[in-house]
């Protein structure tokens, strides 16, 4: 999956697979994770919010399936 490299103080890079619904983060400290049955429009609000960490820890963190690749 191609990650886009985004300006964040944890995360490095985003990814989002529309045919399976799946996001996919790379931390700066190397770390990926995955996460399930994402609907498109929380990953387009993740790319636009002014804290992509905190969004991710206020909208996705405990609400979706997850994996460490």
């Amino acid at each position: 999956m191609e990650r886009k490299k985004v300006t964040s103080s944890n995360i490095d890079s985003i990814g989002y697979d529309e045919e399976t619904n799946t996001l996919e983060i790379q931390f700066l400290n190397g770390s990926i994770y995955q996460y399930f049955d994402v609907p498109f429009a929380v990953y387009d609000e993740l790319m636009g919010a002014d804290s992509h960490g905190q969004y991710l820890a206020q909208h996705i963190k405990g609400k979706y399936r997850y994996v460490k690749v």
